[in-house]
């Protein structure tokens, strides 16, 4: 946590199972002109949820190396382009790319070589809570509480 955080002061208004129900009640206290300046959402469980995607085989390594290389090789070769005079700029725009792509091969199977067989996945990560809390500062935590309940009250009436 950083050190200018600080929940202390703070007092839970209201707990939404996802995030976007928690932005959606602070959207509300907004729209009634509560000061907002003084809510925060908190994720509260928070759980880190790592997705394997698949192997990392040297063919992958390799393919993954490629394409990083062509796009750093295409940006080289654009800025050739562009401060080189010549007649066929794009032939250095090509040039920039296909090196890179092969610099990117390169460097994509001989970090894998030296990874030495560990992590030889692909995955995926993403930080999830298992409920989202708005809090309010302790002053205008009552406030908050009751624009968020004549929020929901009205809604329900406007559904009947």
């Amino acid at each position: 946590m950083r050190p200018d955080v600080n929940l202390t002061g703070y007092e839970t208004v209201a707990s939404f199972g996802d995030y976007a129900e928690a932005q959606r009640a602070v959207d509300r206290l907004s729209d009634q002109k509560f000061p907002v300046e003084y809510t925060m959402i908190v994720g509260v469980g928070l759980r880190l949820i790592e997705r394997v995607l698949g192997r990392l085989t040297y063919l992958r390594a390799a393919g993954m190396g490629a394409a990083a290389g062509a796009w750093f090789g295409l940006l080289i070769g654009l800025f050739f382009a562009i401060f080189t005079p010549g007649r066929f700029p794009f032939i250095l725009v090509l040039w920039g790319l296909i090196w890179g792509a092969i610099a990117g091969v390169i460097f994509g199977l001989v970090g894998h070589a030296l990874s030495g067989g560990k992590r030889d996945f692909l995955s995926s990560s993403s930080i999830v809570a298992d409920r989202y809390e708005v809090l309010a500062a302790a002053a205008h935590a009552a406030e908050a509480r009751r624009l968020l309940n004549v929020g929901t009250s009205q809604q329900m009436h406007q559904q009947i």
